[in-house]
């Protein structure tokens, strides 16, 4: 038996038009892609079953709320303290670095994906082909405990999975976040860090605990102490009797939050020579002056110039790689 073919009610088509019509006309990426409006829905609505969906979703970040909303972060780690990871397309192709950035009391991954000023940062890295990971740092108030370096650890296993990592991590802690960034770069570190930013940063752990009574109760939970901390458990001192490490340290004497004095200008004799800087500012705690389009350049150049260190003694131990390029002095203002 033939049966007639069939043909949809016009009707239908019309108000099937009516509803895609829009969509079609405002799926992002399409011109972009040199594709007719529309063509990135188009595809994703009639597209094979068998085509297989992204490992992971990323998090949706409409612009006009969130400032880094052009930046596909992926949510990694547990749900109570989730990280952030974004990787440059690149990265996909040959190997990169990771930066593992680490946030201030109180805030979380997703304040930091926010943050119009962090957002300067994660731009710059992810344009130098640095993937960056923001992470939860296992909760708001975690003071860089032993816990919460081992929840990141997790997370940058996670990470590092998702790209051609070159084997290379570094890290930047802002505030509270510098107590887990140097952390994780003394030697009983679960994961290797190669070199650490700090801005505004608490280095001694001590010192903040006598710094303020809610700090106190705060590094107490995280520690489980209910006395000080002993020098074990302080970064500081920790550092102090290492081998010096590579450091980007900013700070500022005026800063009423974090002591320099007791913090920054401590470790500052540690670090190592020939390739540490030091930016001496003014101002308040985090304050602009922090994110200049200067101090962002200065900063990534810190990332690139370990870069090219890494990749100078693979060159003498494997000739005929690629040379490092080498990147101009720049100049930052004190204010």
């Amino acid at each position: 038996m033939r049966f007639p073919p069939t043909r949809p009610a016009p009707a239908r088509v019309l108000a099937l038009l009516a509803v895609l019509g829009p969509l079609l006309a405002a799926t992002p990426g399409s011109a972009a892609a040199g594709l007719p409006a529309g063509a990135g829905l188009a595809a994703s609505l009639f597209a094979s079953p068998l085509v297989a969906p992204p490992l992971v979703a990323t998090v949706a970040t409409p612009s006009a709320a969130r400032p880094n909303a052009a930046l596909r972060w992926v949510r990694l780690g547990r749900s109570s303290s989730p990280s952030l990871l974004q990787v440059p397309a690149v990265c996909q192709l040959r190997s990169c670095p990771l930066v593992v950035v680490s946030h201030p009391r109180a805030q979380d991954a997703a304040r930091l994906r926010d943050s119009a000023q962090v957002g300067k940062i994660a731009q710059a890295l992810l344009a130098a082909n640095f993937a960056v990971l923001l992470s939860g740092d296992g909760g708001v108030n975690t003071w860089g405990s032993p816990a919460a370096l081992r929840e990141v650890a997790q997370v940058h296993r996670e990470a590092t999975a998702r790209f051609r990592w070159n084997s290379r991590t570094y890290a930047l802690g802002l505030s509270m976040g510098g107590l887990l960034s140097l952390r994780s770069a003394l030697p009983e570190s679960p994961y290797w860090v190669s070199g650490v930013g700090l801005i505004d940063a608490w280095v001694s752990l001590r010192g903040a605990w006598g710094s303020a009574v809610t700090r106190q109760r705060e590094i107490g939970k995280a520690y489980g102490l209910s006395a000080p901390p002993t020098p074990k458990l302080d970064p500081l001192p920790l550092a102090q009797r290492a081998v010096p490490l590579p450091l980007f340290v900013a700070f500022s004497p005026t800063d009423t939050v974090v002591a320099s004095r007791k913090n920054a200008e401590l470790l500052i004799p540690y670090a190592e020579q020939g390739v540490s800087e030091v930016v001496r500012l003014t101002g308040p705690h985090l304050g602009g002056n922090r994110f200049s389009p200067q101090m962002v350049e200065r900063l990534v150049g810190f990332y690139q110039g370990l870069e090219q260190r890494a990749v100078a003694r693979q060159n003498r131990e494997f000739p005929g790689a690629a040379p490092a390029v080498q990147r101009p002095p720049v100049a930052v203002p004190k204010s």
